[in-house]
């Protein structure tokens, strides 16, 4: 029997457009049941991958210690990332000082709670033999990140939240040791998911298009 989990009433456009990394705003003490982690997961299996391989793999924690293992390595990653973040900062100020505030104020807290989110999701894809390849690596990802992308987006519809992340596959390894990921499967994106304290969520500020917009030549 499949279970109807309630929808938000977004336009498409609504929900491509307020799809935000939620971090201060999830909801650490509301239970979010792992069918619908799955529902949204049926919706990103729907997404492209290149020679319709569907290499992807899906790694869902939702019990205390292995998502206590994967924060641990997050934080380590984030301690570093952060200090020089905040040393770039210090030495060339950004335009929009206060939103860099707010952002690294926002991604700190997700690191010291990472652990206390109701689900991490880590989206990873079979690579053969395990190997990266050398140079260009879209043809890879693109096979991966766009199924992680409308899972972020399935969610989002439903009332939950997340927040993009990588910096744990700086340890990559140890952390698909303490999963038992294997060798030929390579992580690309860790997911913390949780309901959200309200579904009111704007459009975020970003540059004119016309900033970065290139007809026929750049």
């Amino acid at each position: 029997m499949t279970v109807e989990f309630p929808h938000l009433d977004l336009s498409a456009d609504e929900v491509l457009t307020t799809t935000r990394s939620v971090r201060k705003r999830l909801d650490l003490d509301r239970p979010v049941p792992l069918e619908v982690v799955t529902d949204a997961l049926e919706v990103a299996l729907q997404a492209p991958s290149g020679s319709n391989l569907q290499g992807w793999h899906w790694i869902v924690l939702t019990d205390p210690e292995p998502k206590k293992i994967v924060a641990e390595y997050y934080r380590k990653s984030y301690t570093a990332y952060a200090a020089a973040g905040a040393a770039v900062r210090q030495a060339k100020p950004p335009k929009d000082a206060d939103t860099a505030e707010k952002v690294a104020s926002s991604a700190t807290y997700l690191a010291e709670v990472m652990e206390q989110v109701p689900v991490l999701v880590i989206g990873a894809i079979h690579v053969p033999g395990g190997q990266l390849p050398e140079g260009n690596q879209a043809g890879l990802w693109g096979s991966l990140l766009p199924a992680a992308w409308s899972f972020a987006l399935a969610l989002r519809e439903r009332g939950l939240g997340s927040a993009w992340t990588s910096l744990h596959l700086e340890y990559e390894r140890e952390v698909a040791e303490a999963l038992g990921v294997p060798p030929s499967v390579r992580q690309g994106v860790l997911l913390p998911v949780a309901y959200t304290k309200g579904t009111d969520f704007k459009l975020a500020k970003r540059a004119p298009l016309d900033t970065v917009l290139h007809v026929n030549k750049w």
